[in-house]
């Protein structure tokens, strides 16, 4: 049995959510100890109990330790089976990391899978909903994967109430990408949301990150949608708001997001997106830092050698990897490259 302990570098939920799918790829038990203990709640949370109760059933694993504040958990995976599947974490904790954890799962399944995820889609300390479908699916979708996510209603801090609908088809193996180049920008896109706020913070968002980019010298065609609903007609549960923008360009895309907060003029939401996305869109990174760690547990699975560029080095990025090490024993090369970082990432040809 593979032991990982929870507490290196990140030390947060990452460690559980991409332990328990590579084991599962590979059908290895894993016992992880340590879970969250850096965290001011340790242990496992509603959010960490959903991602353990998804992958749990998408393998038939028989698994101990599956309880709240629980800070060891014993995983053994049998077999993949694809199917429907509905998960509600049952407070605002992130429908997206649940689905990070299955995501390198989905493709492997025997059949045709639909799955609901409950809870929070646009909620702090994780990806929004709006980067899974515009950056991330455009990533996975070079690796062959047939992944589809449709979004059914947002949900906030603290009401939460998000609904997310996932189709995934099978695929024969999935390939690996050489992102050593970008190629040229083609244009800026996004999405500019509200939800039981008044329609002018959408606008006000997507305004002041266009105005940033013009400013900053991006002359490329830009569209930012904008979302917001009438009083009347406005199914969400609590109020909130945040922008995704993202960068299209002939081999790849960049993203970045800002998310709402109480107090935090609209203007100052939508120029942080905007400067996240300068700021990767000036590195020359093929791939956002945020991608680069959420796309490592498809590569590591990929038939070849994945090699792509990412701007920074985040905590993520080089926790993902030691677990990489850890459950399959595979070295991830990671070098200078100019001012960013080439991460090379052998496949295991599954």
């Amino acid at each position: 049995m593979i032991t990982i302990d929870g507490s290196i570098g990140e030390g947060g939920g990452q460690i559980l959510r991409y332990s328990l799918a590579l084991a599962s790829v590979i059908g290895k038990p894993v016992r992880i100890i340590n879970i969250r203990v850096k965290r001011k709640n340790p242990g496992l949370q509603p959010q960490h109990l959903t991602s353990v109760r998804a992958v749990s059933m998408m393998t038939d694993a028989e698994v101990e330790g599956a309880y709240r504040d629980s800070t060891e958990l014993i995983f053994k995976p049998k077999s993949l089976k694809g199917g429907s599947y509905v998960f509600d974490v049952g407070t605002a904790g992130s429908v997206t990391l649940v689905l990070q954890s299955i995501l390198p799962i989905l493709p492997l399944l025997d059949s045709e899978t639909h799955i609901e995820i409950r809870g929070g889609t646009d909620v702090p300390m994780s990806p929004p909903i709006d980067y899974v479908k515009y950056i991330l699916l455009p990533l996975l979708k070079l690796f062959g994967c047939e992944i589809d996510v449709t979004l059914v209603r947002r949900g906030h801090y603290p009401k939460g109430g998000g609904i997310v609908k996932i189709i995934s088809r099978p695929v024969r193996s999935l390939k690996p990408i050489d992102l050593i180049e970008r190629g040229k920008i083609f244009r800026i896109g996004g999405r500019s949301h509200c939800v039981r706020l008044p329609s002018h913070v959408a606008e006000r968002q997507a305004k002041a990150a266009e105005e940033f980019l013009e400013n900053k010298g991006i002359d490329v065609p830009m569209n930012i949608e904008l979302e917001h609903y009438e009083p009347n007609k406005d199914p969400h549960l609590g109020p909130g708001s945040g922008i995704v923008l993202y960068a299209v360009f002939e081999k790849s895309v960049l993203g970045s997001d800002s998310l709402g907060a109480k107090g935090k003029p609209a203007e100052a939401v939508g120029k942080e997106a905007a400067e996240k996305l300068y700021e990767e869109i000036r590195s020359n990174a093929t791939v956002d830092k945020h991608a680069g760690d959420m796309i490592l547990p498809l590569a590591v699975l990929a038939k070849g050698t994945t090699r792509y560029i990412v701007s920074r080095l985040t905590s993520h990025i080089l926790t993902a990897i030691d677990i990489i090490k850890l459950v399959l024993d595979i070295n991830v090369s990671v070098r200078p490259y100019g001012n960013n970082y080439l991460l090379e990432i052998p496949g295991i040809q599954i």
